[in-house]
């Protein structure tokens, strides 16, 4: 079967992320196809703990409109016609031995960054723009994922990083987009935020932070008419767009 030729990135998208003065990038389903590996690592987690749950990918597609690890399971138990009592102390146990699992499944390599995702960030660098993280995940997932994708020292490259547990509400609310612009002392409007969800698009476009979305795995079909630009990956996204040559690109540490 041939292969299905790269897809042409639009001028709007490396207009939009190269005028930008930072870049704000979500984590799982953006960065990476890290969702996956949490449903499993929920899985275990129930195991674990004794219960006879099992999210399939479908159940999880919907737990996944609920954002917050410890509220899905939340949901999840209250949506059940008989469960067994469930204590906000179960849930924060079941949610450390899901998070420690999802760790070690990461260390394992099996997820690597989304195509492009890595150029691009070395190019916004090149560029002198700056970098930051608004996500609904935690610090311990965010710091999983990143030492093993860019190394131990990922985070000096982020100027700004707010995770889920930084924030009172937590997305679609806008209140990490509104705490990171708050720590870049930037406006909305100089800033480009890189999503992959609806309801990561509303949070940023609460904050009037123009939204670039990359489609992933569960949340292809979501409504993103309100997103500046749709691309299925970043593949190219930090090229200039008037033509298809790339920039001199330093070596990655």
């Amino acid at each position: 079967m041939q292969a299905e030729a790269p897809a042409i990135v639009p001028c709007e998208a490396a207009e939009l992320i190269r005028h930008a003065a930072a870049l704000i990038f979500d984590v799982d389903g953006t960065l990476a196809e890290t969702e996956e590996l949490h449903r499993q690592a929920f899985n275990h987690a129930f195991v674990r703990h004794g219960l006879d749950w099992q999210w399939d990918q479908a159940v999880y597609k919907d737990l996944l409109r609920v954002t917050g690890g410890k509220e899905r399971i939340r949901a999840f138990h209250t949506r059940l016609p008989v469960a067994p009592p469930l204590s906000d102390e179960d849930i924060a146990e079941l949610h450390r031995i899901k998070t420690a699992h999802y760790a070690e499944l990461v260390e394992t390599g099996c997820c690597p960054l989304r195509p492009g995702v890595t150029d691009l960030l070395i190019a916004a660098k090149a560029r002198g723009q700056r970098l930051a993280i608004a996500t609904t995940t935690s610090h311990g997932n965010i710091d999983a994922l990143l030492s093993r994708a860019l190394g131990k020292r990922w985070a000096a490259d982020f100027d700004a990083i707010v995770a889920g547990d930084d924030v009172r509400h937590k997305k679609p609310a806008p209140d990490v987009y509104v705490e990171i612009l708050a720590r870049l002392n930037l406006n909305a409007s100089d800033c480009v935020a890189i999503e992959d969800s609806a309801n990561g698009l509303i949070a940023a476009s609460r904050a009037n932070i123009p939204v670039l979305i990359t489609r992933s795995m569960f949340f292809r079909d979501d409504d993103f008419s309100q997103a500046r630009v749709v691309l299925d990956d970043l593949s190219g996204a930090w090229m200039r767009p008037q033509n298809k040559k790339t920039e001199k690109q330093p070596h990655a540490q």
